[in-house]
């Protein structure tokens, strides 16, 4: 892996919605059969994406449920190395109020009022809100649409946020 310099942004990476796309309106599966990790899924994953990802030049962290399978499913696929994995906590999300992700606390941590940007299909007003408060750097929370995943667009604003942050 390319070493980043410490002052470049964090980026925060979800799986499910923005590397595989599902729910409504998501790419259909057709008849492929099921990948080597048994999850028909991810024959959705765009090779694509891990350049994308590694070009906009952060230093690159999972926060995913899929916790450590990311690097050993998802990373290969998009052309990742392996990653550092936010840990989150198993079972119910205690004193995390209500609304709030159960993410959000950990990625501010992790972050320690680095600049950062979370790519996530599940980020709310409450999470905004949340990092704004609590968050000495520049943050960017990036919501993903799941069932279309990661577009150009999304490389657009992310790109443009990265350059405005600058090292």
């Amino acid at each position: 892996m390319t070493a980043v310099p410490p002052d470049r942004p964090l980026l925060f990476l979800d799986v499910d919605g923005p590397l595989i796309p599902f729910g409504a309106g998501a790419p259909a599966l057709g008849d492929a059969p099921a990948g080597p990790g048994g999850n028909p899924l991810l024959d959705r994953l765009d090779p694509a994406v891990g350049p994308r990802l590694l070009g906009l030049g952060c230093e690159l962290v999972w926060a995913t449920t899929w916790g450590q399978e990311a690097n050993e499913t998802v990373a290969p696929r998009i052309g990742l190395p392996r990653l550092p994995v936010l840990e989150l906590p198993d079972g119910p999300a205690y004193g995390v109020p209500r609304g709030l992700h159960v993410k959000t606390p950990h990625v501010v941590a992790w972050a320690a009022g680095r600049p950062f940007v979370w790519v996530d299909d599940e980020i709310g007003e409450l999470d905004r809100l949340w990092v704004e408060g609590r968050h000495g750097g520049r943050a960017l929370l990036h919501r993903v649409a799941a069932q279309r995943g990661l577009t150009s667009a999304d490389f657009t604003a992310l790109e443009r946020w990265v350059a405005a942050v600058g090292p």
